[in-house]
């Protein structure tokens, strides 16, 4: 039986890099779909269930896995074909592609960034050479060759001295014991004010929605957990992290596999998830607790899933209060839990799995559905 395709081993700044985009969303759809199949399929998510996750083909899942594998990061910015042929020859390329990596005070220029506009006077005004290119031909160069308008950032690598056996712990649970296998992770602040995202509509006609400076509501904190052999995801919001949420969150994983049988728990080093008390209660529970490694909560499974919590339920949004925005949150998990492994499931099956679901009780904060 062949080996069921997936990424190799990330990388500290390649799995921090594909979680930023994920968690951040992009304004590149392309980019945000494959850095979410890469991250999924780093959790241990299989091909078809990061097909569904992402609504795209089997094949298509594999390719961009393949391609991962095999250049890396590069694979996120496909080079598409077409277009008129190039008037610059390579070595002007080059030259124009060292010239916007180079801070342009170096250069003898008053400012500390390149635009389009500076960088084409610049080079129109350099001795001993012609460069004849516009503006939209020069910002598609620089896109061909990998030089892109980027946001400078500061980075920190993972400095946990324990970083491989944590990672191949993490990987040795997934693979083994994908069937009892959970991870448990916060999501947040979550804030009350209108927040701004994407979606159809016609041209020149956006939705807008009202702006507000105040925040009387405070905050909470989505505590998810993911079951990863059965795709499914719940959690309840709270108004802070702390011990007790963080135990209550075991709980119901535990009660998720009442067998007594070992389950195993992914999570990072988060002060309230490493506590004497909740060390003891997983002892005593036969709770296995994965730390990921310091600086490398990519390495978390439900990281791939929290950038669709944001973009359906926080993205166009203007909840009025924490509890609209809670209840729109759980529907979200109902309708996400519901069509993860069945897109284009009908309305019979719909309800068969609601039903089954409503007597077992959603585990955790939520509320029972009604029959249908």
């Amino acid at each position: 039986m062949a080996e069921p395709v997936r990424v190799r081993r990330l990388t500290d700044q390649e799995g921090q890099q594909l979680q930023r985009i994920v968690r951040r969303g992009s304004t590149n759809t392309v980019r945000y779909r494959r850095a979410m199949m890469l991250l999924a399929s780093a959790g241990g998510n299989r091909v078809p269930v990061i097909a569904r996750l992402v609504q795209a083909d089997e094949d298509t899942v594999r390719d961009v896995i393949h391609r991962f594998n095999e250049i890396g990061l590069a694979c996120l910015d496909p080079r598409w074909a077409g277009g008129r042929p190039r008037h610059l020859s390579t070595d002007d390329e080059d030259f124009v592609v060292q010239t916007a990596t180079t801070r342009p005070t170096r250069l003898g220029q008053p400012f500390t960034r390149w635009s389009i506009r500076k960088l084409l006077a610049y080079l129109r005004k350099v001795h001993g050479r012609v460069i004849r290119i516009g503006r939209e031909a020069l910002r598609c160069l620089l896109a061909r060759r990998g030089v892109t308008f980027q946001r400078t950032r500061t980075w920190k690598e993972s400095t946990d001295p324990d970083f491989d056996t944590k990672i191949e712990r993490i990987e040795h649970v997934l693979d083994r014991f994908p069937d009892r296998t959970f991870a448990f992770d916060e999501f947040g602040p979550l804030g009350i004010r209108p927040t701004a995202g994407s979606g159809w509509a016609e041209q020149g006609r956006p939705d807008r929605l009202p702006a507000t400076y105040h925040r009387p509501h405070g905050v909470t904190y989505f505590h998810g957990c993911y079951s990863v052999g059965d795709d499914k995801m719940w959690g309840v919001n709270r108004r802070r992290k702390g011990t007790l949420n963080t135990l209550a969150a075991l709980q119901s994983i535990r009660a998720a596999r009442p067998d007594g049988a070992p389950v195993y728990v992914i999570l990072d080093n988060l002060s309230a998830h490493n506590g004497r008390k909740i060390l003891r209660w997983a002892e005593k529970h036969n709770v296995h607790l994965c730390f990921t490694p310091t600086n490398a909560s990519w390495a978390n499974p439900i990281e791939a899933h929290f950038g669709p919590l944001r973009q359906f339920t926080l993205a166009n949004s203007n909840h009025p209060n924490h509890t609209v925005q809670t209840r729109a949150l759980h529907r979200y998990l109902r309708w996400r839990n519901t069509n993860a492994r069945h897109p284009d499931v009908l309305a019979a099956q719909r309800k068969e799995r609601a039903r089954i679901r409503s007597e077992k009780g959603i585990r955790w904060g939520g509320r029972p559905l009604l029959a249908a």
